[in-house]
């Protein structure tokens, strides 16, 4: 009776670590971070982007430096208008001179805050796209390791919770694959790099080897 009872015992002991190990997970972690600095593409739309804000700084410049002279002519103005030499019909002229260049400076200052919230909005509006299309492109050559590794979960180790804590306090570096995700980013991205200028030197009216094959055309009968 012992026995069988120690049988029973065992068998029910062995049973859960058996059904833990069929069902144990395949975990991965990926920097994500890490993969968005280090991919290529991110390189090439951040400069695109800082490219963008110093063409808009110029154009804000400008205007900032047509605002500063219309303001020196005001004041340059406002200097003459003192003179007591001035006649009256000479300082009515100047007055109405002046009255239209401050209207003037008003509607360049209203053109310039414009400027300066729109500009900000399409950069920021730019920057954020740009990150998006990064991110999900990413995430897609995630997807596709997984699928093809059979894994269950991944963590993202970059991942932050509510309080600034990581997410994933710990795991073994085996379990870490970014730099195959970035290395595949940055092939995926070269391919597609390559084969754009290769459609781009074979359109037609720019391939020689098209236009050395085709056959001459007869010339027209008179």
């Amino acid at each position: 009776m012992k026995k069988l009872l120690l049988l029973v015992l065992a068998a029910g002991f062995a049973l859960p670590a058996a059904s833990f190990a069929q069902t144990s997970l395949k975990i991965g972690t990926v920097d994500m971070q890490r993969a968005f600095k280090e991919y290529n593409k991110t390189k090439d739309a951040e400069a695109k982007v800082n490219d963008a804000k110093t063409a808009a700084k110029k154009e804000f410049d400008d205007r900032a430096e047509s605002y500063k002279k219309a303001l020196d002519e005001i004041n340059k103005l406002n200097q003459q208008f003192d003179s007591p030499a001035l006649s009256a019909e000479k300082k009515t002229q100047m007055s109405k001179e002046r009255d239209d260049k401050i209207a003037s400076l008003k509607s360049l200052e209203r053109e310039i805050n414009d400027f300066r919230q729109t500009r900000e909005q399409q950069l920021q509006a730019q920057a954020m796209r740009m990150r998006e299309g990064i991110v999900q492109e990413i995430t897609e050559v995630v997807l596709e390791r997984v699928k093809s590794n059979g894994m269950d979960l991944v963590f993202d180790k970059s991942g932050q919770s509510t309080n600034y804590v990581p997410v994933v306090l710990y795991s073994r570096d085996s379990a870490d694959f970014t730099a195959d995700i970035i290395s595949a980013l940055n092939k995926k991205a070269a391919a597609s790099e390559k084969e754009k200028s290769a459609t781009t030197s074979t359109s037609p009216g720019t391939n020689p080897a098209k236009a050395a094959a085709s056959p001459a055309k007869p010339a027209a009968k008179p």
